[in-house]
């Protein structure tokens, strides 16, 4: 049996910056203990190396650059994501998007430093782009879904169905998210059902009084 995947993007919320995120962390870590699930963190850059130092989750930049260390005054490189203690990144979220060409180099300096590499998607025709780079994960993820609260996994089952067929007629061997107003394990049961690894979400862990609590409802039907 499969083990299921939540990330989650912690994005630039004010409710997952500094001793929120160390929150939102611990909480995630109990959870993952509790349920065997993998359950991972994607924190603001400045946020990475204390969450990578002092929890057992793995923690994954939420972007990173396909450039070579040297002049690139102002890059997120691999090199100093790994040093920092990362696991792995998410590329070309649908708030940070990048060119194919950009994609394809983030997905490269990822592999060429160990790291897992994400690679964000909005439809089935992307996702199977996506996928031919041999990325470790390809998240697909309606941009008008993001945030709305409501969750694609019931709003549109279809977008994941048919993307998990692309991607799979062109790689089978990578893994695959789905994310946009996941909230519950109804709708982690739901992407799981229709063929993925788990789930990306942010605002309904990152936003709530109780994330543990949330987490906890993501994991039940597991």
């Amino acid at each position: 049996m499969r083990q299921v995947v939540i990330l989650i993007n912690l994005k630039t919320y004010r409710e997952g910056l500094g001793q929120n995120a160390h929150r939102i962390a611990r909480a995630a870590e109990e959870v993952a203990s509790e349920s065997g699930a993998l359950i991972g963190i994607c924190p603001q850059l400045v946020d990475l190396h204390p969450l990578a130092r002092h929890f057992e989750i793995p923690v994954y930049a939420q972007h990173v650059d396909g450039v070579p260390p040297g002049a690139a005054t102002g890059h997120v490189t691999a090199d100093a994501l790994k040093l920092a203690g990362a696991k792995g990144s998410l590329i070309n979220h649908s708030e940070r998007r990048l060119t194919l060409a950009e994609i394809e180099a983030s997905v490269r300096v990822c592999e060429q430093n160990g790291l897992t590499s994400v690679v964000c998607t909005n439809n089935v025709m992307t996702s199977a782009g996506a996928a031919a780079l041999s990325p470790s994960f390809v998240a697909i993820e309606p941009p008008e879904l993001i945030g709305s609260g409501i969750s694609v996994a019931k709003a549109d089952p279809g977008i994941i169905r048919n993307s998990v067929e692309a991607i799979r007629k062109v790689n089978t061997g990578v893994k695959i998210l789905t994310g946009a107003g996941i909230q519950s394990g109804d709708c982690v049961r739901i992407a799981i059902e229709l063929g993925t690894d788990g789930v990306l979400l942010a605002s309904s862990v990152v936003k709530a009084d109780d994330p543990g609590a949330v987490l906890r409802d993501l994991v039940s039907q597991l």
